[in-house]
């Protein structure tokens, strides 16, 4: 296993911060200052960082959580503001895959595994992302519903087209999109002249929320995990129902 995946499957960082700690020369193995994150190691070297010898490579784990209103994605928040991480009782350390803005609820997914919150939230992979939500000025026009569906103009750039269509009462819409801007959602939204009141995500990739409540969370099944890790990206996945 190459260096920095396994400081990612220990916990001890994501495998890009890893590989940020090594170049830094913060970790040794065996005793030898290491600076090469592709460097071959296995459960029979010893690994340290900043002096702290590890105890080995952890188990993958992912969970997936319902989040509620107001708890913020991120595993501390210095001003005491309850965070996802807190919600999951785990020795290992864990981290959110991907973010849900604080007045957001729904599912969010928290692990160990730094490759596969890599390939879920890389924007080369497009992994598709599904929202309820329910906006202001209904019913959601048809015009609406076309603009998102090619691509809206923001201030940071044009968005790629999304998947959109209007539920059941004309104030609410299902929308997956295949990028992670900041607000994005509620952005484009606006854009298309219905601001959000609420705010839901109720499909990451293959999983979907389905009836978990409100706080609580499930750790993933061995087949939860495969169908995660294959998922379909870019243009492959374009097609795939959710």
């Amino acid at each position: 296993m190459r260096l920095a995946k396994y400081l990612a499957h220990a916990g001890v960082a994501s495998r890009r911060a890893a590989e940020t700690l090594i170049v830094a020369g913060r970790v040794r193995v065996d005793g030898e200052l290491v600076r090469d994150p592709a460097r071959d190691v296995d459960e029979q070297n010893r690994v340290a960082v900043d002096g702290r010898e590890l105890s080995g490579a952890e188990a993958p784990v992912v969970y997936a959580l319902h989040k509620p209103l107001g708890t913020l994605s991120t595993a501390h928040d210095p001003g005491g503001r309850p965070t996802v991480v807190e919600l999951i009782p785990e020795r290992r350390r864990l981290y959110p895959v991907g973010r849900l803005d604080a007045d957001s609820s729904g599912l969010i997914l928290l692990t160990n595994d730094g490759a596969l919150a890599n390939h879920l939230t890389h924007p080369r992979y497009e992994v598709p992302k599904t929202y309820r939500v329910r906006v202001t000025r209904a019913p959601v026009s048809e015009r609406a519903l076309s603009a998102l569906r090619g691509g809206v103009e923001l201030e940071d750039g044009p968005t790629a087209p999304a998947s959109a269509r209007r539920l059941r009462g004309g104030d609410e819409l299902e929308l997956t999109i295949r990028e992670g801007r900041n607000r994005q959602v509620r952005r484009m939204c606006e854009a298309v002249g219905h601001p959000v009141l609420s705010l839901q995500r109720i499909a990451f990739g293959s999983l979907r929320l389905g009836a978990l409540a409100v706080g609580e969370h499930r750790r993933l099944g061995e087949r939860e995990l495969e169908a995660l890790r294959a998922q379909p990206t870019g243009a492959q996945g374009r097609g795939a129902k959710l």
